[in-house]
Parts: C-alpha cells; sequence; structure tokens
C-alpha cells in the first residue's frame, strides 16, 4: 500500500502549482538570488532557470517539486502588494538599513538594487516565521530587496544625480543588457547576477541616464589611457521600447545604419547628442564634446542588428539577457569592454594598453600637455615602404593600374597553405591526426621586435640585423632543406616532405623576394649566408604587442581553466580535459571563441583594405588615418608564426622521421598508426618531448588535437579534390571530415 501512496504523491508533485512567470522572477530578485544559485540548486542549468522565468519553458519533474517549494517559500517572505505589487517586508529606498547615501549612489535617482551583495540577516520588520522559512532555503536570506515594480521611479519630477565619485564610478561593471517586458519596463542585466531598473523613456534619456546615475564602465587599462565608455546592449524587445526598429531593413543592413532622418536619430539631435561617423547602426557611439576633462560618450551593440558575428560570437546572440551579459562581460574583465567586432577591440585593446601620449612634466606655468609617449605608435600614421603596401595604395599610385607585383616588388608575408601527396609508407598507416597551435599569432607577437612611429629608411646593399625589424629584397632559393642545421648541428632530411619557410605555399622560391626581418634571419638560423640587395628598415623599434599578448594569453588561459582545462597537465590529462570541454560550459565556450578571433582580428586589421564603393586604386581610405595600420608589423606577425611552425616541424622530422601531410595555418597533419597525437608526438616517461618541436598544452604555442581522421578518407579526398597538379589540404577538413559541395565545385 505505501508503493501506491508513493505514486500518488508523486503524481501530485509532478504537478505542483507554480506562479505566472513574472512572479517567479519577482520573487528570486527579492531573495537577491542569481540565476546561477538557483540553477546551482536545482542541479539544472542557468539558461533552463531562465527560461522558466520568461515562460519560454516549464519545468519538469523532479525539478518541478523542488521549484515549487522554493517559490512556495519566497512567495510566505515577500508576498505581493495587493496595490503596488511590491514586497510586504522590502526596505523601501527610504527605509532600507544600508549605508548612507553617496555621490555613487543619489537619493534622488532610482534604487539600484538586485545586485548579489554579502548575505546579510533578514530585516527586523520580518516574523519570527518568515526568519525560519528563510533557513530552510538554500542559501541564507540576505536582506530583503525591493522588486523591479517598487524601484520604478515616482512620477514626480527629480533633480538629476551628480556623476558619481572616481572610486566607485563603475560600481556596476563594464556594460549592461537592456530587455523590456510586456509592460514596456526596461531592466539592465550586468555582471554577476546584477538587475537594475531602467527608468528612461527615450534613447537620449537612457544616454543621459547611463552617464550619471547606471555606475557603468570601465577603468583604463593604463597610466596614460583612457576609461572605458559604457555598453547597453539592447534585445529587440528593448529595440521596439527606445523606438529603433528590432531587425534592420535590407537597405539598412546594406548601408550598416538607420537613416538621418530616423525618428530617434532626430530626437538625439534635439537633446544635443552626436553619432560618430559610423551613424546609428549596429554598434554606434553616442557622445558630447568632452567638457572639463570629462568624457562623455556611450556605446550601443544591438545583436538583433547583427553586431555580434557568429564567426566570432557563435550563438551569443540568441542567448538570454543575464546570459549575454555573462557572456560579455566575462570578455570585458579579460579583455576590455567590446568596441565593435573581435577585430575592431583587437585593435583598440593595442592601444588601450600601450597609449600613444602621456602627460608631460609641469612647464614654467605649471601646465601638462600630451606628449608622444616612448614605446608607442604615436599619433600620426606613417606610410609603408612600397614593397609594404597593399594594391592601390596611395604610394603605388605611380603604378599602371593593371600591374601585377610579383615577388621581386611586393612583401607577401602569409600563413602556410601547403599539402603534398601521401608517400607509401604513410597509406600504409591507419590515420591522419591534426595538431593545433594555440593562438598561433598570439604566440609570434609575443617578444615581436617592431618598427615604432618613425618611418621606414632605404638602405641599399644592407647588412642583416637580425635584431632590427625591416623588410628586405635577398635570394635564398639556395636554401636547401634536405641539409639544415637543427639547433647546432647539421641534419640530413628529407626536404621534399618538408614546406618552404620562406613562401605561403610551401614551395621553394626561385628568386629575390621581399621578406620580414624573422623570415631572413631563419634562414641564417638553418646555416646559410645570406646577401640582402636592398631594404627598408625602422631604427626606432620596440616590443609593442607584449602587452598585448599577455592581456589576450590570460584571458584565454582563464577561460580554458574554468572551462576545466588547466595548465601544467600531463600531456594525456590535457588530452581527457579537451574531450568535451564546451559542454561543461557553453557560455564560456563563447568567449574563448570570441578570444580567439580578437587576436587573429586583431593582427588582421593592421592592414585593413578598401572597402565600400566609390573608391578608386591610388586614392586614401579611412583607415589609413589611423596609427595602427601598420602592414609591416603584420608582416613581422605572421613570419614569425610560420618560421614557429616550420620550426617545430624540423624538430620532429629529425628527431622521429615524422614528416606533415599538410599544413594550413597553424594546423597541421600528420600519418599515424594511432588516432591520438601521443601516436605523432614521442613523449618519454619523464613527461617531456623533442625539445623545440610541438608540445601539448593549453598555453599559446603549445598545440591541441585538431582532429582524426583515416588515411583512407585521406586518400579519397585527395583524389576527390585533386585536379591539374592540385593536392588538396587535408588540414582544411581533418576536424570534421566534411568536404562540401563547395570545396568540390559542384
Amino acid at each position: 500500500m505505501s508503493e501506491l501512496f508513493d505514486a500518488v504523491d508523486a503524481l501530485i508533485a509532478s504537478r505542483s502549482p507554480l506562479p505566472l512567470p513574472a512572479e517567479r522572477r519577482r520573487l528570486r530578485q527579492a531573495h537577491a538570488l542569481t540565476l546561477d544559485e538557483v540553477a546551482a540548486a536545482l542541479g539544472v542549468r542557468r539558461a533552463t532557470v531562465s527560461g522558466w522565468e520568461s515562460g519560454k519553458a516549464e519545468p519538469r519533474p523532479p525539478e518541478r517539486e523542488a521549484y515549487a517549494r522554493l517559490l512556495t517559500q519566497l512567495a510566505q517572505l515577500y508576498p505581493a502588494s495587493e496595490h503596488t505589487g511590491a514586497p510586504q517586508d522590502a526596505p523601501t529606498a527610504e527605509t532600507s538599513s544600508g549605508p548612507a547615501p553617496t555621490a555613487d549612489a543619489p537619493t534622488d535617482g532610482p534604487e539600484t538594487a538586485s545586485q548579489a551583495m554579502p548575505q546579510t540577516p533578514p530585516p527586523a520588520s520580518a516574523s519570527a516565521g518568515a526568519v525560519a522559512a528563510a533557513a530552510a532555503l538554500p542559501r541564507e536570506a540576505p536582506a530583503a530587496r525591493p522588486s523591479p515594480a517598487s524601484r520604478r521611479p515616482a512620477a514626480k519630477k527629480t533633480a538629476p544625480a551628480a556623476p558619481p565619485a572616481p572610486g566607485g564610478a563603475y560600481a556596476h561593471g563594464p556594460l549592461l543588457v537592456l530587455d523590456a517586458d510586456a509592460e514596456r519596463h526596461v531592466s539592465g542585466y550586468g555582471i554577476g547576477g546584477l538587475i537594475l531598473d531602467v527608468p528612461a523613456k527615450s534613447l537620449p534619456a537612457l544616454v543621459e541616464w547611463t552617464l550619471t546615475q547606471a555606475q557603468v564602465g570601465s577603468q583604463k587599462l593604463h597610466g596614460s589611457g583612457k576609461d572605458g565608455d559604457p555598453l547597453l546592449v539592447l534585445t529587440e524587445a528593448a529595440c521596439e521600447r527606445y523606438g529603433l526598429p528590432a531587425v534592420l531593413s535590407e537597405a539598412e543592413r546594406l548601408a550598416g545604419r538607420l537613416p538621418e532622418g530616423h525618428k530617434v536619430i532626430k530626437q538625439l539631435e534635439r537633446a544635443d547628442w552626436q553619432l560618430t561617423r559610423r551613424g546609428l547602426g549596429p554598434w554606434a557611439r553616442i557622445y558630447r564634446p568632452a567638457q572639463g576633462g570629462r568624457r562623455q560618450c556611450v556605446q550601443l551593440c544591438i545583436p538583433s542588428w547583427r553586431a555580434l558575428d557568429g564567426r566570432s560570437w557563435g550563438h551569443a546572440s540568441q542567448l538570454e539577457p543575464a546570459e549575454l551579459a555573462r557572456v560579455l562581460g566575462v570578455y570585458a574583465s579579460r579583455v576590455m569592454t567590446p568596441v565593435g567586432s573581435t577585430a575592431v577591440t583587437g585593435l583598440q585593446l593595442m592601444s588601450a594598453l600601450n597609449p600613444p601620449t602621456r602627460a608631460s612634466e609641469p612647464d614654467a606655468d605649471g601646465r601638462r600637455h600630451r606628449e608622444h609617449r616612448p614605446g608607442s605608435l604615436g599619433t600620426e600614421p606613417v606610410d609603408p615602404a612600397p614593397c609594404e603596401a597593399t594594391d592601390g595604395h596611395p604610394v603605388l599610385a605611380h603604378l599602371p593600374r593593371f600591374h601585377v607585383r610579383g615577388p621581386g616588388e611586393r612583401l607577401f608575408e602569409e600563413a602556410y597553405d601547403w599539402a603534398r601527396d601521401l608517400t607509401d609508407a604513410e597509406c600504409l598507416q591507419r590515420h591522419l591526426v591534426g595538431l593545433d597551435v594555440n593562438l598561433a599569432f598570439g604566440a609570434a607577437a609575443n617578444g615581436a621586435v617592431v618598427g615604432l612611429s618613425s618611418p621606414p629608411e632605404h638602405v641599399t646593399g644592407p647588412v642583416l640585423d637580425p635584431a632590427v625589424p625591416g623588410s628586405w629584397l635577398v635570394d635564398l632559393s639556395h636554401v636547401d632543406l634536405s641539409r639544415v642545421k637543427v639547433g647546432k648541428q647539421w641534419r640530413d632530411l628529407d626536404g621534399d616532405l618538408l614546406p618552404s619557410p620562406f613562401t605561403p605555399s610551401g614551395q621553394r622560391p626561385t628568386g629575390p623576394a621581399w621578406y620580414a626581418t624573422p623570415t631572413v634571419a631563419y634562414a641564417v638560423e638553418l646555416g646559410y649566408d645570406v646577401t640582402p640587395v636592398e631594404a627598408w628598415v625602422r631604427r626606432e623599434s620596440g616590443r609593442f604587442l607584449d602587452g598585448w599578448y599577455k592581456r589576450l594569453r590570460d584571458a584565454y588561459v582563464a577561460t580554458m581553466a574554468d572551462l576545466g582545462v588547466a595548465e601544467k597537465l600531463s600531456p594525456q590529462g590535457f588530452l581527457e580535459a579537451m574531450d568535451g570541454y564546451r559542454s561543461r560550459d557553453a557560455e564560456l565556450g563563447i568567449v574563448v571563441d570570441a578570444v580567439k578571433m580578437t587576436v587573429k582580428g586583431g593582427i588582421g586589421k593592421l592592414q585593413e583594405k578598401a572597402r565600400g564603393g566609390g573608391w578608386k586604386p591610388g586614392q586614401a581610405w579611412p583607415a589609413l588615418a589611423r596609427p595602427t595600420w601598420r602592414p609591416d608589423i603584420r608582416a613581422t606577425v605572421i613570419s614569425r608564426a610560420r618560421i614557429n611552425m616550420h620550426r617545430k616541424m624540423l624538430h620532429l622530422a629529425a628527431a622521429t622521421g615524422r614528416y606533415p601531410v599538410a599544413v594550413l595555418s597553424d594546423c597541421a597533419v600528420y600519418a599515424a598508426d594511432g588516432p591520438s597525437p601521443l601516436d605523432v608526438l614521442p613523449y618519454g616517461a619523464d613527461g617531456k618531448t623533442v625539445p623545440g618541436s610541438f608540445r601539448l598544452g593549453v598555453s599559446p604555442g603549445m598545440v591541441k588535437h585538431e582532429g582524426t581522421q583515416s588515411v583512407l578518407w585521406g586518400a579519397d579526398v585527395l583524389e576527390q579534390l585533386g585536379a591539374d597538379g592540385h593536392v588538396a589540404n587535408l588540414a582544411r577538413y581533418i576536424k570534421t571530415g566534411e568536404v562540401t559541395a563547395k570545396d568540390t565545385g559542384e
């Protein structure tokens, strides 16, 4: 009989009554519980609880009974008021027992509760029964907080709040994700579970509120830099609340902005707010000229307008507001507040960490002025050497319009795209294993000596100095990979099975060509003499990118550690930790991808090409006005990345006789008898492998497993895609094994 009773109890529990979604959210916020805390207590994902509160999903047994029990006890603590909907036991702005108001928390402004704060006992007004009920909850009850409804500003007008004091100016973090409910009430979701009521009724009022009361922004990354502007991320509902379209029309999307006559732009103009040249688009800056040294600028990010590119941010634009705030908040705290695409952010990070100017020493009148900061790129753009300029650059305006520059006229430092046919011995092996270098371009940027703010100097008949950055015209066709120096010893190798380190295609150069300093220095490292014909060198140089690399490296390593992939793991332990690491926290997986794309995009932006209609070869384009338009720095980093890759392959070949089958940028494919990277890389009992070769690990420059396919699969792809002597690059398909119709040309 007891079994029947248990079955009946379970059946009743499966239909446990639940309040409406809005009430579920109110109760959680009233007790200052974050989505993470509720999810952890119930053993579900953060997104699941968010879905229950938005009404997009309903809990199922056995979580439903526990969730209903939680809400029931919270309802006893914070019953809804019949008139205002505010919790009866919650302190109001006038009666809160918190600290006395300061300039950081103006009394005339809207209350900014709901942030997860240190735990405190329930208010004295709570009944003994309520206190007893609170003890049964998964955490000690903090001080009761006003609900969103109770925190809405009164109808009467209040005096504008004073600017927050510098010490606590950014108490609410770098950004807010704004969302509106069915009643058009706007909430701002910040980092750490923070939720703010947003009283602004229009976009100009929202900008004003953000700068005067929201306490949103970020501290500068360098003593000579500037603070980060607050970022507001608008959901579709928030866009509609502030008079913006939820999605752009086709014409607006192609233009990348709203038309100048849009009503919201007119509202901003009437309130004396200005937009930058890119207008009101997916990433928009709204500002007033600085007054008294105080910057007044707010940035908007609108995911539904395709602000968050799926190639960098994955499915971030589909996340709930609190989840999106977490993703962008982690990125902002570890990298910087996004200021556009990951490429734009990567470029801006360089200047934020290495500002172009600093305050001078006081003059005779005691005044300080802006002056050039040594070690930076300065404030003025520098023309590239003719060999470094991209096609159509003004320094090449004298060339015929359809002139095609060859290696003897153009510096062509790019990443590897090389492949060869399988040997007979490799065909007898069973697997093809891909090894991928972590943050390869970031690792190459570390320690790179690059030119700074001075223009390049032309030299005829120069002598190579590996410490001087520049571009060198030199013939490296005599370098024979069949006999090279590996370390300090000469070694005989099968040069036909290795790509040339001097060309992106891996083909041996046939005559003089332009190379960056690291490429020419590597030829000397291999044991060969070089005799440059001419060069463009930069005497003023430094390690401009070191701080940039370190910040991105730390962001990547810290986020991977949060996903369970720590540094200093054994090779086998690392492979096990990497297995399914994204499934442990999909949101942090998005951050990892964004950090990677920040590295690649930032380096790519150093050579941004002309875009948009109306441009003609020989004319300048906007990117050329930036001091960070530096194709020579990009060439140096890519040269170092390619040389680093070749050096690792060379050391592995010399020690084991293994040669790569294909190389694509930072991925190399090897034939092996087993499916694991451990079947390619020789690790000893002491956990060490070949010095100077590939090493498994999470740190930039070390490698991870990119994918494994069968040799039969590789032979089929080579046959399917090979034509006219072309060899398909297996590294392009090794991760998934999929070859699309686009690849086959069908």
